[in-house]
């Protein structure tokens, strides 16, 4: 299965088991940093965290490789009157996209793991601009977790990779299997 049907599955299923998406906790547990300007989500899935920024006076830009999650945000901002660009894109082939003159205020990266795209967010990141990520990690409890070892960090590597910032949280909650870090440029 292609990496793009297998996302489109996964988001459709979502949407029949939920109501609406949700931003990461985290990420709202640190909203007193939260100032607007302009953000990217990358990897946004069905638009939580975008829609969250919105409403915090972030103009947001969203990509997911999915056409069922970028077509639900497309859709819940109209329905909440918000700035989302949602655009659907392969985050493994960045060569697609222009970032010469592309920079952000907050940059947010949850549950996807691609290390190539650390040189970027450091390039694209403004002074003074925060960095929100939190996905899976390799910890000894959550072993059967049922994702590959590729798509976890380890530990305190998003420290290791992040921690000459301004680390504002971060944390690695074992049972879980997360790594959290939220970071000032």
């Amino acid at each position: 299965m292609d990496t793009q049907l297998k996302w489109n599955t996964k988001h459709k299923e979502r949407l029949t088991q939920m109501d609406g998406s949700s931003p990461n906790p985290r990420l709202v547990k640190l909203s007193d940093y939260l100032n607007g300007g302009i953000a990217l989500d990358l990897a946004c899935g069905l638009g939580g965290n975008s829609l969250y920024l919105s409403q915090k006076n972030y103009k947001v830009h969203a990509m997911d490789i999915s056409e069922v999650a970028i077509a639900y945000i497309q859709d819940q901002a109209v329905k909440k009157n918000v700035s989302i660009d949602a655009q659907i894109a392969d985050l493994t082939a960045l060569d697609h996209f222009t970032w010469e003159n592309r920079t952000y205020d907050m940059i947010v990266v949850t549950y996807y793991l691609d290390r190539s795209l650390f040189p970027l967010i450091k390039k694209i990141l403004k002074e003074g601009g925060c960095f929100f990520m939190e996905t899976y990690y390799q910890s000894p409890k959550t072993e059967n977790q049922g994702v590959s070892n590729q798509y976890k960090l380890k530990s305190k590597e998003l420290l290791n990779e992040f921690g000459d910032w301004k680390v504002l949280f971060y944390e690695e909650n074992e049972h879980e299997g997360r790594q959290t870090i939220f970071c000032q440029k």
